[in-house]
């Protein structure tokens, strides 16, 4: 069987994962400073925290202690980073509503318009190529509820080490502790071409910013919705609040028939 990128992720960082885990003990501010921007439905709808590329599950951490979620979501293409995800949420106590599922960021493995708020931090740019990255930001938007938002980032030419205007695709040694060198695949971004791909999508940019060397945007689902009989084309948000409202008079109505 051929070997395809996602396999070579995933064995690169399965190689790595404990020596790489132990390195990531804290949260990115700008994911703090994202999940402490969200602001929470008052509804009884059941809300979905996702991280996306969890790693050792240091943003899962920070999305239990900062939101209040029903659930938590992390995804990982490594099974060994889901290992060290798993044992610091038990040792710290935020496994209960901890679900760590092995999957793949090209082809989420959750059901249509269930999450709420997502993380998808520093995972982007292990993925190849340029169509398998913008499929991956799609399916963000495809997993999104209709006033859900994600927290997206990859790393850039920004950052100081890279001397570069465009970006490029490139590989960077990681150096595990009795010298080996494991080679890991990157697609370093120029914000352009970030901004590019993030149209392209499925996605809608709330906001983007370069921090720390790295291109980071707040998303939303973009997905529309055309009214047959209409020139119109309607967000799916809306169509929804629609719904909602011909349900509650609907309801009025009823209730009224029945004390008639």
């Amino acid at each position: 069987m051929t070997e395809t990128p996602q396999d070579s992720v995933e064995a690169t960082y399965d190689t790595i994962a404990k020596h790489f885990a132990a390195t990531r003990e804290y949260a990115w501010p700008e994911v703090e400073s994202f999940c402490a921007s969200q602001q929470q439905s008052s509804t009884d709808s059941k809300e979905i925290g996702l991280d996306l590329g969890c790693g050792n599950g240091r943003h899962v951490e920070t999305l239990s202690e900062k939101m209040s979620l029903d659930s938590i979501v992390g995804i990982d293409l490594s099974q060994g980073l889901l290992q060290t995800a798993r044992t610091r949420a038990t040792n710290r106590g935020f496994i209960d509503n901890l679900e760590l599922i092995h999957g793949d960021a090209g082809s989420i493995p959750l059901q249509s318009n269930t999450v709420s708020i997502a993380v998808y931090v520093a995972t982007l740019h292990h993925l190849q190529p340029r169509d398998q990255r913008v499929a991956s930001l799609s399916e963000v938007a495809r997993v999104l509820e209709s006033n859900g938002q994600a927290l997206i980032s990859a790393w850039s030419t920004e950052h100081d080490r890279f001397d570069r205007d465009r970006g490029f695709d490139t590989t960077v040694e990681w150096t595990l502790r009795d010298g080996t060198s494991v080679p890991r695949y990157y697609h370093i971004y120029d914000p352009d071409e970030f901004r590019s791909d993030l149209n392209t999508s499925a996605l809608s940019v709330i906001e983007t910013e370069i921090s720390s060397g790295n291109c980071y945007a707040v998303v939303e689902d973009n997905r529309w919705y055309i009214i047959a009989g209409c020139y119109s084309i309607v967000h799916k948000y809306h169509i929804e609040r629609i719904i909602s409202v011909i349900k509650h008079f609907y309801y009025l109505h009823s209730m009224n028939t029945h004390y008639e």
